[in-house]
């Protein structure tokens, strides 16, 4: 047991064999089939597992990171600089992929793709649902896209990650920082009614 738990491959996968049974429950005791609503509620799973990994490091980015770097030690900073955040901001923005790639596949496999993009504008704002989803869609959409396209180049200058920005000026480095901690905190304001919209839209509204 000790192995598996101080291996996190192990330990994942440990985690994807256990969902694997309960699968294979599904379809053999609870005598389900791997039709429509089965893929719905696939897609909707790892969306839901994406966002927590996306999030997650947002809010640890946000509530740890940034608020203690200005109290540890210089000469412990590349520690988090050179080894933490790389490898926090690569999931960080897989996470942000996975999450968006996901959520548009669900939304077309419960048909109200073009209704929530639109929010609910199609359907002549007939389904309260529609509007609130379309809300945390497009907020979402927007934080993957300070993701992708602002905070993480800025922080491979600010952090030089893979060296690619080696002539760098301290004062450049700076302002790249700067950047991506200022869009990554509009990520965490944006989070909050994000989480809010999507949830309604199933808990309020519950249009699938």
């Amino acid at each position: 047991m000790t192995a598996l738990l101080t291996n996190l491959r192990n330990a994942v996968t440990t985690g994807a064999v256990l969902s694997l049974v309960l699968l294979l429950l599904y379809l053999t005791a609870w005598s389900g089939s791997l039709d429509i609503a089965f893929w719905q509620f696939f897609f909707r799973w790892l969306h839901v597992l994406s966002g927590v990994m996306w999030i997650g490091l947002l809010w640890y980015f946000n509530f740890v990171q940034i608020p203690l770097m200005p109290s540890i030690p210089d000469e412990q900073k590349p520690a988090i600089g050179k080894h933490i955040a790389p490898k926090a901001l690569f999931w960080f923005r897989w996470g942000a992929m996975a999450t968006l790639v996901t959520g548009l596949i669900l939304a077309y496999l419960n048909n109200y793709f073009v209704n929530v993009l639109t929010l609910g504008a199609v359907s002549g704002f007939a389904v309260p649902g529609h509007t609130a989803l379309g809300i945390g869609m497009w907020f979402g959409i927007i934080m993957w896209f300070n993701v992708w396209f602002i905070i993480w180049p800025n922080q491979q200058k600010a952090l030089n990650i893979d060296n690619k920005y080696p002539d760098l000026s301290a004062d450049d480095k700076a302002k790249a920082g700067r950047t991506a901690m200022l869009f990554s905190r509009t990520n965490t304001v944006l989070s909050i009614p994000m989480l809010f919209a999507m949830v309604s839209a199933q808990g309020l509204f519950r249009i699938s």
